[in-house]
């Protein structure tokens, strides 16, 4: 079906152009949903237009990323190698398999699940860096020195299976491009802070969509206008979202990771819009506070850290000065 101009659909954009600039990903999670049940887009009109906005939403967040220096442009290189040629060829399986097959529904099923349980893992892999941290205090150990982003080492066959997969994924469904490639870099580069890997996600994101956008422009079902309702919002939502991400805390931009792939992983799993909304909220209110009394359990809130610091000056030897 062709779709004409339609300004809900560019408010749509809007707010999902901000979630792919803030955390890299959910621009396929979120929008080819929206499309389908909101505005009853044909499942494959939807994948196929969303693909293609997504290599103009992309380079925009790319480029404030770049400019900020939180691109690991060796990691980009070599997802990239697996990404392209996935991506081409996923937009050709699916040609293949037509809109009868089930495969999609298998790999967005499975997508969903991966995503709540990357979600979890998050918050664990932060609950586990809060007790390493208690544990060097413990010891009157000095914190870990944080590694530069360009000493970070490729780990080049892992990193090209994981473009090739996350490529396949995203030319088959339109989700995968930030959803598949931040879990799997979370897990492979865990040193890497949150924004560095949405930026480096964000970058490597261009020729893959590209890719697939070519295959969905000659094989697909884009339509124009459906295509450009959704990039009069998304294109500076996504510009805001980078902004932001790029200058936000760490800890800022993990929650928003957590929290987007929380949500969309409970939508692809058949969540309801209202028990998505519900979810939303118990994460940001409920996990807020938990996280609340877990920091202040284990000394790491702020007038617990204020305190600290004030005794280990007090503590400290005070300097000589020559007579």
């Amino acid at each position: 079906m062709d779709v004409d101009w339609n300004p809900a659909i560019a408010v749509a954009g809007l707010l999902v152009g901000v979630v792919v600039g803030l955390t890299g990903m959910g621009g396929g999670a979120l929008m080819t949903p929206i499309l389908v049940f909101f505005f009853g887009v044909s499942p494959l009109a939807a994948v196929s237009s969303d693909v293609v906005a997504s290599f103009f939403m992309k380079p925009i967040g790319g480029v404030v990323h770049l400019r900020r220096g939180t691109v690991h442009l060796g990691l980009v290189k070599h997802l990239c190698l697996g990404s392209v040629p996935g991506a081409f060829a996923g937009v050709l399986l699916l040609r293949l398999i037509g809109k009868e097959g089930n495969l999609q529904e298998i790999l967005l099923i499975g997508l969903g699940i991966v995503l709540v349980l990357a979600a979890l893992a998050m918050a664990a892999k932060s609950y586990l860096k809060l007790l390493a941290r208690e544990r060097r205090r413990a010891r009157g150990a000095a914190p870990a020195p944080e590694r530069t982003l360009r000493s970070v080492p490729v780990r080049r066959l892992p990193t090209i299976l994981v473009g090739a997969v996350g490529g396949l994924v995203v030319g088959m469904t339109s989700v995968g491009a930030g959803s598949l490639m931040i879990v799997s870099l979370l897990l492979l580069y865990p040193s890497i802070k949150a924004g560095q890997l949405v930026g480096t996600d964000l970058v490597q994101a261009v020729p893959l969509v590209a890719a697939a956008s070519l295959g969905h422009i000659l094989f697909g079902d884009f339509t124009l206008g459906l295509t450009g309702s959704v990039l009069v919002g998304a294109i500076p939502g996504v510009w805001v979202g980078a902004r932001v991400s790029s200058h936000a805390p760490g800890g800022l931009v993990r929650r928003a990771l957590a929290i987007v792939l929380l949500a969309s992983g409970a939508k692809l799993l058949g969540a309801s819009t209202g028990m998505v909304l519900v979810i939303v909220i118990a994460a940001l209110v409920g996990g807020v506070a938990a996280w609340a009394w877990v920091r202040a359990r284990h000394g790491e809130a702020p007038l617990a850290r204020q305190q600290r610091r004030r005794r280990e000056a007090a503590a400290a030897p005070s300097p000589v000065t020559p007579g």
